[in-house]
């Protein structure tokens, strides 16, 4: 094992320009942890959202942005019983991707799925949990109900896009061009609404008979919290992951009263070791098998070297990516 290791870290909150390249030591793992040498890394938006000052980093937790990997397993800690050295895992973390070594505990990493690359792989643990999580547990999506995903040509869009169609839904999905609306209907979404030139509260409705949507996953916020229970049908979900455009928002509560609504949140970074590790049960006991049969396949719209982490950055922020942001590492 190196002593050292190549990692991206954040001198100061600021723009991509905060993200410098380090030679940090190896982290070493503790019980119940496994080392992984990292392959590729996934990018999402809630490493920028870090990178600006604007996502705490969780005690215990490493300070280098990142939060999902990659790769095969180079050490195990005491205690470990799963893994050996040598296996290839895909890991959801709590931070430290950006690196060539990350540390994880053993129960947030799962096989990387046969037939896919490293760098596919890296694009499933952050968008798999979080979906599974929200739009079936939380939001409790059933087969043959209407299932509304906002930003749907997101890493978090196309895999719930998929998974939700997969399991009997019918799917309605809001993009910003031509391009991704196609990129969307690629994926299986039933119907594709651009929110630039048309109002998605009144598409959803055309194409529900004016029944409304059971389930919606929303990581816009702002004034899409209130044509969201517009766009709700009786007894409707609604699921928050972010907010993309604030989180202060004017809603007309008589609608979330009327029609009988749920409107949740969660966020995943911070949640315990052991709820993740339940999670992750689920996951690869629900979604795994939908990737072995070919109806789950991650979108990798880029791939860049570790050392490009600014420009990876910069991509993403230009909204125009349709799936993930990869960096290759190893």
């Amino acid at each position: 094992m190196p002593a050292m290791m190549r990692a991206i870290a954040i001198a100061s909150p600021g723009g991509p320009e905060a993200l410098v390249l380090e030679e940090r030591p190896v982290p070493a793992p503790a019980p119940g942890e496994i080392l992984v040498r990292v392959a590729a890394a996934g990018v999402n938006r809630l490493d920028i959202l870090q990178r600006k000052g604007n996502y705490p980093v969780p005690p215990g937790a490493s300070d280098l942005p990142g939060l999902e990997v990659a790769g095969t397993v180079a050490e195990t800690g005491p205690g470990v019983s799963r893994w050996q050295v040598g296996d290839q895992v895909a890991v959801l973390m709590a931070g430290g991707g950006y690196a060539q070594y990350a540390t994880v505990a053993e129960s947030c990493a799962l096989p990387v799925p046969e037939g896919l690359s490293m760098v596919e792989a890296a694009a499933l643990p952050e968008a798999t949990f979080t979906v599974w999580n929200n739009v079936f547990e939380r939001g409790a999506l059933r087969e043959g109900e209407t299932f509304l995903v906002h930003g749907g040509t997101s890493g978090i869009g196309m895999t719930a896009i998929q998974i939700a169609k997969a399991r009997g839904a019918r799917v309605i999905a809001t993009a910003g061009s031509e391009e991704k609306l196609a990129a969307c209907l690629g994926w299986g979404a039933d119907h594709a609404v651009n929110y630039r030139t048309a109002d998605f509260v009144a598409e959803v409705m055309a194409a529900t008979e004016g029944k409304g949507a059971d389930v919606i996953l929303d990581m816009v916020g702002g004034d899409y919290t209130g044509r969201n229970l517009e766009a709700a049908a009786e007894e409707g979900r609604i699921v928050q992951i972010a907010f993309l455009k604030g989180s202060r928002v004017t809603a007309d509560l008589r609608l979330l009263m009327t029609k009988r609504l749920i409107l949740t949140g969660s966020t995943l970074r911070a949640r315990s070791i052991a709820f993740k590790a339940k999670l992750a049960e689920a996951v690869e006991r629900e979604v795994w098998p939908l990737i072995a049969s070919g109806r789950l396949k991650p979108a990798v719209h880029a791939t860049l070297p570790l050392e490009q982490a600014r420009e990876a950055h910069e991509l993403m922020e230009t909204s125009s990516h349709m799936g993930k942001i990869i960096l290759k590492v190893d």
